[in-house]
């Protein structure tokens, strides 16, 4: 099974660089105001409602799976070219974000009324994490 040929340690490592970057992009001296003010809420509202270590907990087993997809998918494109490298598994990362993460995000944001703003903050991040998460995988293949 190739689950077990994948390198466990660089999607872990992956997978806490992706989530920080995370937490930085949505910071409160970043990207966090401007996304929540797009999002139509208030200063003073809170975040993620009354349960912050669902959102957080949740939040990183997504990434989890997300650092193990762009591993699967690092592995089986690996296997054509044995120059497989970090900057392959970058660009990897970065179409797999661009391609799918961001195509498939647009129409859910549009028809939730949040607009381009909004979605572009959010896709942008997505686009980061995918393409740091290649970048480790590749570099640790």
């Amino acid at each position: 099974m190739f689950l077990l040929e994948l390198n466990w340690l660089a999607i872990l490592v992956a997978w806490i660089v992706a989530f920080v970057a995370g937490a930085i992009w949505f910071g409160p001296k970043t990207f966090f105001p401007v996304w929540w003010k797009a999002m139509g809420r208030k200063p003073d509202e809170a975040a993620g409602g009354s349960n912050m270590g669902l959102v957080f907990g949740a939040t990183a087993v997504a990434a989890l799976v997300e650092a193990i997809a762009v591993a699967s998918v690092v592995h089986f494109v690996a296997l054509s070219d044995p120059g497989f490298g970090a900057l392959n598994g970058a660009l990897t990362g970065f179409l797999l974000g661009v391609g799918l993460a961001a195509a498939s995000s647009l129409s859910h944001r549009l028809f939730a009324g949040h607009g381009f703003k909004v979605w572009i903050i959010e896709v942008a991040s997505d686009v980061l994490n995918l393409t740091l998460m290649g970048l480790i995988i590749g570099l640790w293949r």
